[in-house]
This record gives C-alpha cells, structure tokens and sequence, in this order.
C-alpha cells in the first residue's frame, strides 16, 4: 500500500489536526519520498515510518509538536538538516538500520537541541573506530546513544517504570487486606482481661496478709505496755 493511501486508512475519518500519533511502518515511498503528509498535521507528536524505503526526506512538513521519530530500515544516507528545520522539537529518532556511513552525516543533528535519544544501530558509522565517543563528543545534547548512555546504563522504558509502580500499589494493597486473622483482636482483649483480674486477685491477697501483720504487731505492743502496770 502507498504511504498515501496508508495516511487516509489511520485517519479513521479524523481531521489531520486533531491526530497526535500516525504509525505507517511498512508501507511503499514512491521514488523514496513522503507523500501525504503535510502541514495541517499540527498536533502531531509521534511518527513512525519504519520499512518504507524512504530515502529522502526532503518532503517532510513542518511539525513542530513532532517529539519522536522513527525511521528504522529504510534507505537514507543524508539529508538530516531538514530535521532541524521541520521538526525542531525532537527528542527522540530512530535511524537504525539506514546507510548512514560517517560523522559529517549526523552533524546536522548539532541543531536538534532538545535531543535525548539517538539510534543508529545497524548503520555503517557503528563501525568507526571510537564511534560512541565521537557521537557522544558531536552531538553533547544527547544523553542516550543506541540505547545506552556514555557510563554504558540502559535507558529507561516507560512502560516497564508504570508496569513496577503498579506491582508496588498491588503488594501494598495485598498487605491491608491481609491484615489480622478475625478474632486477633479480640483474643488479645480477653487476654488482657484475665491478666488484669489475676493481678486484682494477688492484691487482694496481699492486702489481707498485710491486715494480719498489723493486728498482730498491735497486740504485742498492749501486752508489753500493760505488764509494768501488773507488776
């Protein structure tokens, strides 16, 4: 299917306006060109034309909300300063996979500054000597290259960060739920019970030894003072 015709079947009878993703991988680029996109895409912030045999991109329009971009397995081996001018804002592109072969070739992509994250896996220029570093070096406003920063740490993915979020609220969720078997509460309040009863039962005990005691030691003070008065 030509990407035009491709363009018309995702629209799914929306206005270009009011679509902000279009994913036509796999579609046919007639002479390797765009066709069918243009300006009135506006609100457009993600595109994928992946396996299209695109060559060119010198029809692409101007799309300023355009962040993420992916072009993988396709055919171009330059051009890219019309990135900059059409689509100012990205912060991701997909070139893996295309013929880009050296660093003059990616120097156009110094004015994208609000690139993030670049990918030129399967690309000839991989296999410079000290490719990363260059890269790293060309284009500083990057953070990730292939998928990787420059201390070799892997790129967060989105959804795998929502998918742990939700893991963490499930197990935490699981825990009030499980709370105390039935009756806990109500074992512990009779144990207290009997425990308080045990403890009134020795005072009482304690309080009649202690009332002996005294009677006795009251009895033993009369005897000795009422002796001198028999003698």
């Amino acid at each position: 299917m030509e990407m035009k015709k491709r363009i018309n079947l995702e629209l799914r009878d929306r206005a270009p306006e009011e679509v902000t993703e279009l994913v036509l991988d796999n579609c046919l680029c007639v002479n390797g060109e765009i066709e069918g996109l243009n300006d009135t895409f506006k609100k457009l912030e993600f595109l994928s034309m992946a396996n299209v045999e695109l060559s060119s991109l010198a029809r692409l329009p101007s799309l300023n909300k355009l962040r993420k971009l992916e072009l993988s397995d396709n055919i171009i081996s330059g051009g890219l300063e019309v990135l900059a001018e059409k689509c100012p804002n990205l912060t991701y592109l997909n070139l893996s996979g295309n013929k880009i072969k050296d660093l003059s070739t990616v120097e156009a992509l110094q004015n994208l500054k609000n690139l993030k994250s670049l990918d030129l896996f399967n690309c000839e220029i991989t296999n410079l000597e000290d490719y990363r570093e260059s890269i790293f070096e060309l284009l500083q406003q990057i953070t990730y290259l292939d998928g990787f920063d420059q201390e070799d740490n892997e790129a967060p993915d989105s959804e795998e960060e929502d998918d742990e979020d939700g893991d963490e609220d499930d197990e935490e969720e699981e825990e009030d739920e499980a709370g105390p078997p039935e009756g806990y509460e109500e074992e512990e309040e009779e144990e207290e019970e009997d425990e308080d009863e045990d403890e009134d039962e020795a005072g009482s005990e304690l309080g009649e030894g202690e009332e002996e005691v005294g009677l006795s030691y009251l009895m033993k003070e009369e005897i000795q003072v009422s002796r001198p008065y028999m003698q």
